[in-house]
């Protein structure tokens, strides 16, 4: 499975309806680049294609805005890239997915996170003072060599020349920077990113 995240404008949601990513994300949390207010995400939401499922990202947000935005946006999954923990996670009360980011140092960072409580993990590079969204490839031999028992995202730096490496590790991958030009988001480069995953999976790569 592929997820877009970083979907901003409704030139984004255009290319996605054409592509057919099975996530897009929103960043919902204030203060970064790829962040957009709860009126344009409201529109947004409305013109995405029925197939793609919504994804809001958040980051030590209250709990209200959390549950607010999903019912509002009507969110398919609330992705938690902060420091929240179990109490956090119970305490929203949601009837989407929780997934929840991990900045991976140690194989207990994984294991760790696995206990919170959340559907699906989305793991990541550790950049200091960095919440995600650096381009940095995630340290792959950790996960690799980490029981996983929980379905999950690989993230961070993944892009056309490491598609296939990173597709052996997992089949589901989240993409930003790799497909965007000169901060947005390319169609071209995600036309041809998402050719690469379909052909690389039919070559052999079990989803």
């Amino acid at each position: 499975m592929i997820k877009l995240c970083g979907i901003r404008r409704r030139e984004d949601v255009m290319i996605v309806n054409e592509f057919l990513p099975e996530y897009i994300g929103m960043i919902l949390s204030e203060g970064f680049r790829r962040t957009v207010d709860m009126n344009t995400a409201e529109e947004l939401s409305k013109l995405v294609d029925k197939r793609i499922k919504k994804v809001g990202v958040f980051v030590n947000e209250p709990a209200e805005n959390v549950r607010s935005a999903a019912s509002r946006l009507g969110l398919d999954v609330i992705q938690l890239h902060g420091d929240e923990d179990g109490e956090y996670i119970r305490s929203l009360s949601v009837k989407c997915e929780i997934w929840k980011a991990v900045r991976v140092r140690s194989s207990e960072d994984i294991l760790s996170a696995e206990k919170l409580g959340c559907d699906r993990l989305l793991l990541d590079s550790f950049v200091k003072n960095a919440v995600g969204g650096t381009g940095i490839v995630a340290d792959w031999d950790i996960i690799k060599n980490t029981h996983i028992s929980l379905p999950y995202f690989l993230a961070g730096g993944i892009g056309e020349d490491n598609m296939a490496a990173a597709l052996e590790i997992c089949p589901n991958i989240d993409l930003s920077g790799s497909v965007e030009t000169d901060g947005v988001k390319d169609r071209e480069k995600v036309r041809r990113i998402t050719e690469l995953y379909h052909s690389t999976t039919q070559k052999g790569i079990q989803i």
